[in-house]
């Protein structure tokens, strides 16, 4: 077995078709259950599309970055369900493309932020977050106030999503640029934040 183990170690062809022989092995148990367990193909019982609203919120949130501070995704450990609620199960984000579960966190997650806070909370956090959070490091988003939403392309996105599945109606579509008018990027984003697991 030694002589074996040295030969391998010695012979990089080798080596390199043990390693992706071993990885892949490794990544077919992983995928494979995957593939039949129907629970993740399906969205959790009082899932719902996000609205135009909602849907250019995320748009919002992405551009800006929050991911990139900010979790989407509560782990099963005790210490993050005692803090931020109840796990996250796949269900929860059957609609979000891309998903934005991150992996850092220098704010707190916001997967069940959804209702936590007022709409007018969540306007003074996010125009001068120390007003309202002392300690917070988080920056100001003042210009999300003076922008209007770009309604451009939301009937694209939505036919689009609607060719992905998502249950959108014609009626839905034909509707969104009118309930987009006269909203601000700040309202936009407030929407989104506001529906973060609450569908669960």
């Amino acid at each position: 077995m030694l002589k074996l183990h040295k030969t391998i170690e010695s012979n990089s062809a080798l080596l390199i078709f043990g390693i992706l022989i071993v990885t892949s092995i490794g990544g077919f148990v992983q995928i494979l259950p995957n593939l039949f367990d129907q629970s993740l193909h399906k969205g959790t019982e009082n899932i719902k599309p996000y609205t135009a609203l909602e849907l250019t919120g995320r748009d919002v949130y992405i551009r800006e970055g929050c991911v990139g501070c900010h979790s989407q995704q509560i782990r099963p450990l005790v210490a993050e369900v005692m803090r931020y609620g109840e796990s996250s199960v796949s269900g929860e984000f059957i609609y979000d493309r891309p998903f934005l579960w991150g992996s850092k966190r220098t704010g707190p997650d916001l997967a069940r932020i959804g209702g936590k806070y007022s709409d007018k909370w969540h306007e003074l956090h996010l125009i001068d977050p120390r007003s309202v959070v002392p300690e917070s490091i988080m920056p100001s988003y003042p210009w999300l106030n003076e922008n209007m939403v770009d309604k451009s392309l939301i009937v694209a996105k939505l036919n689009v999503l609607k060719k992905m599945d998502h249950p959108y109606t014609d009626e839905q579509i034909k509707k969104a640029e009118s309930d987009l008018t006269g909203k601000t990027e700040l309202q936009a984003m407030i929407a989104y934040l506001q529906v973060l697991g609450t569908y669960r």
